[in-house]
């Protein structure tokens, strides 16, 4: 039986703080973006009955992340009622086309496309959970989908290459239109004395290379990250790149340009965990890694031993913390996850 729930644990987010800083830490540190609602629940102590409470499913996930030994805990975008960019119709399966759904084409639908209000929604909640976070516990948040995902959306694909050719001013608007509200909402989230840091998620690469040209990247999706970046320093707080994908051709560009603290979100077929901290280990945080194939196929003792080799050396040069390559989906075997995590007790 795996011991996973560590019921005496005390959260110290200055100790993740010193990973992203890339120091030494005091203990073996732990670093999820998201986790499944069946996982959320065994690790939980809290009920999710039938409630009025707005706060009740955010407190079980505070509860979660405790007794799972986190430092924070993470709250998306997707799990809040603040900023989302309305979609078009897109069938629930386990995969579809990036032109699926796309409902911006031209300037009039440019123009008739509802655009939400990045200043309203229920932000109340990052105050709020003041009141129930425990003490050295901060909030991580992220937004709902990233500058490149939401055009995309929006757009479609293919729909989007073509665009960037045929109609320069309108792919710009396009862009400007999602950048600006992405960048409010940070503006809005990172100063809350609850949040310790925001993860900036989009997703840039295949498995080859990054899904655009490095040049078209750099025209109109890299300059509304380091304005995102720029606002969460300004807060005073850190800003952590979740970005699937190829993407070393523009990993200067997001140490040295856009100025991202930390780099999550790593797979094995493309660069391996242990590759990123030989590459950049000594210029930004690496957080998570552990492969999802890996974790989804490996055994509990596999999982268990490259976890701890990746703890060890984070023990001895700071600047890692341990987690997924990606999240905890629903496919990832409990008991595999649990492994994972529970490496930290070998260790400390």
């Amino acid at each position: 039986m795996i011991e996973y729930k560590r019921k005496n644990f005390k959260p110290d987010f200055e100790n993740l703080l010193k990973i992203i800083e890339r120091k030494i830490p005091d203990r073996p540190t732990l670093f999820e973006f998201a986790m499944n609602d069946r996982v959320i629940g065994k690790l939980s102590d809290m009920a999710l009955d039938n409630t009025t409470d707005r706060l009740a499913s955010f407190k079980r996930l505070i509860d979660a992340f405790q007794n799972a030994g986190y430092d924070y805990t993470t709250i998306s975008g997707w799990r809040t009622n603040t900023l989302a960019f309305p979609k078009g119709d897109i069938k629930k399966k386990a995969s579809h086309s990036l032109n699926d759904g796309n409902i911006i084409t031209d300037w009039e639908s440019y123009h008739g496309y509802s655009w939400p209000d990045a200043e309203s929604g229920d932000y109340y909640l990052y105050e709020k959970l003041k009141d129930y976070l425990p003490e050295g516990m901060k909030i991580i948040t992220s937004s709902n989908g990233g500058v490149l995902e939401n055009v995309i959306d929006l757009v479609g694909f293919e729909n989007l290459s073509m665009m960037t050719m045929l109609d320069d001013e309108l792919t710009t608007n396009i862009f400007n239109a999602v950048g600006s509200r992405l960048l409010k909402f940070y503006e809005i989230v990172a100063p809350f004395d609850t949040v310790g840091a925001c993860i900036v998620n989009d997703d840039w690469g295949f498995k080859n290379q990054t899904m655009f040209e490095p040049a078209m990247l750099r025209r109109w999706v890299f300059p509304w990250h380091k304005k995102i970046v720029e606002a969460v320093h300004q807060a005073g707080k850190k800003a952590i790149l979740h970005s699937c994908g190829q993407v070393q051709a523009v990993m200067n560009d997001i140490i040295d340009d856009m100025g991202f603290d930390a780099k999550h979100s790593f797979e094995d077929q493309i660069t391996p965990v242990e590759q990123a901290l030989e590459l950049w280990g000594d210029r930004i945080a690496i957080l998570g890694g552990i492969d999802m194939d890996f974790l989804a196929r490996k055994s509990p003792r596999e999982i268990q031993q490259r976890s701890k080799q990746l703890l060890e050396f984070q023990l001895a040069k700071g600047g890692y913390a341990l987690g997924s390559g990606n999240s905890i989906p629903d496919y990832i075997p409990d008991e595999n996850y649990l492994a994972m995590i529970s490496t930290v007790n070998l260790l400390y």
